[in-house]
């Protein structure tokens, strides 16, 4: 992981919903974005409660028409996350998103282009201290034959092919966008530089990184369906995430956007940049030794830790006893399966015996008893009281479980007195 590079900093919010910090040294934020309509305003408030309970630090609505920016007005006061108006087209929308009390302001240099409109919604956002997002789409950005002198310029600095042209058309855009708000001295500016082509996406990200200061939300535009579009969203965003760029970010999905805001967070967690909230499972992948359901297992175990865990234990879920237990180290609570049972570790320490079927209720149990724990100081996070002991697998794994419990509890006896 590179150190992440220094931008300005952005502040989208306020006292009652709560600031987010974009930029500067404020955490990476994840947002994302509503799929019903504003002006269906009950309907727009619980799915932007749904997902600020899922974690988003901030949520985009989209205001086409003015019957949305008249929603606003209901909307804002019933919300506690940071809200996003999203303009494409009409400039108006934007001063009537703003004057509704809107806490930042998305522009399309592509569809909002005309010099006094764009510098309209610059004073209004500079009066009452907004930011605004710079978002230059693959999609809605058009060349212009009044810049193929710049264009030609940017063409010494790129490759001579189709991506290395477009991605010269997207700077200069960019660039064009940024006078004008450079001439009215207006710099609460976050920029996005969204392509459906991830490898577009990585050389945008990381040349607007060399040019300007600004921070930057990273995305992939037109990421296609779950199934497919985590694999083209989570590839560049952590490249460049791990290359120590990016402020905010948003993985899109034609989906519910409850998922965007999961993986986003999931993506950040793993990359270091943010802090687990719940729990964090980790289980083994699939192979013909396992001897219990472990998929329907590792689902259930998710489940009941995201409804009863909420500080970062690592658990382990093995499906059997010949790599778990190396496997499974660092994980403050663990199984291993074997023959239709299970040994459950604690801090490496055996801690039950059990038939399959008891599994999923006594894991949950030593999960919430190791959170109380942590919680009353009497255990810490990450911290071993013995270390797994790996059992011999010889002759010993299906109906020779009990066994290998038994020999490793004798195992760990005789470490605690050699320790002693």
């Amino acid at each position: 992981m590179q150190q992440r590079r220094p931008t300005r900093q952005v502040v989208v919010g306020d006292d009652r919903v709560g600031k987010v910090r974009i930029g500067g040294d404020g955490p990476v934020s994840v947002q994302t974005m509503t799929a019903g309509y504003t002006y269906e305003i009950d309907k727009c408030v619980a799915e932007i409660h749904k997902l600020a309970a899922a974690g988003a630090d901030m949520v985009r609505v989209a205001v086409p028409e003015k019957k949305d920016t008249d929603a606003l007005r209901e909307i804002l006061p019933q919300v506690n996350v940071p809200i996003v108006a999203d303009v494409h087209f009409h400039f108006q929308r934007a001063l009537e998103a703003i004057e509704a009390g809107v806490h930042k302001i998305r522009l399309n240099p592509g569809n909002i282009s005309d010099k006094d409109q764009v510098a309209k919604v610059i004073d209004a956002c500079k009066e009452r201290g907004l930011p605004i997002r710079i978002g230059v789409n693959e999609g809605s950005i058009v060349e212009r034959r009044d810049k193929q002198k710049r264009l030609k310029e940017l063409g010494g600095v790129f490759s001579d092919n189709p991506r290395g042209h477009l991605l010269a058309i997207m700077i200069a855009k960019l660039e064009e966008y940024l006078e004008i708000f450079h001439e009215r001295d207006f710099h609460d500016i976050v920029i996005s530089a969204k392509s459906i082509d991830p490898l577009v996406v990585i050389d945008a990200y990381t040349e607007i990184s060399k040019r300007f200061e600004y921070p930057l939300h990273l995305g992939v535009t037109h990421a296609g369906p779950k199934e497919t579009g985590t694999i083209r969203s989570v590839v560049p965003l952590g490249h460049l995430l791990a290359s120590g760029i990016g402020d905010t970010i948003r993985i899109s999905y034609a989906n519910d956007p409850v998922y965007e805001v999961q993986d986003g967070l999931e993506l950040l967690y793993i990359l270091h940049l943010r802090t687990r909230k719940g729990a964090e499972l980790i289980a083994c992948p699939t192979c013909g030794r396992i001897q219990v359901d472990l998929f329907k297992l590792v689902q259930e175990v998710r489940k009941k830790l995201a409804e009863h865990i909420d500080i970062p234990i690592k658990v382990a879920v093995m499906g059997c006893v010949v790599n778990g237990p190396g496997e499974a180290e660092g994980a403050d609570v663990a199984i291993f399966a074997g023959d239709r049972r299970g040994i459950i570790y604690v801090q490496g320490k055996v801690v039950a015996n059990i038939p399959e079927e008891e599994i999923l209720p006594r894991l949950l149990e030593e999960c919430m008893k190791f959170q109380e724990k942590v919680r009353s100081g009497q255990a810490k996070l990450g911290e071993k009281v013995v270390e797994i002991l790996p059992p011999d697998p010889i002759g010993e794994l299906g109906s020779g479980l009990e066994k290998i419990a038994a020999g490793q509890v004798e195992k760990l006896a005789q470490l605690t007195i050699s320790k002693k």
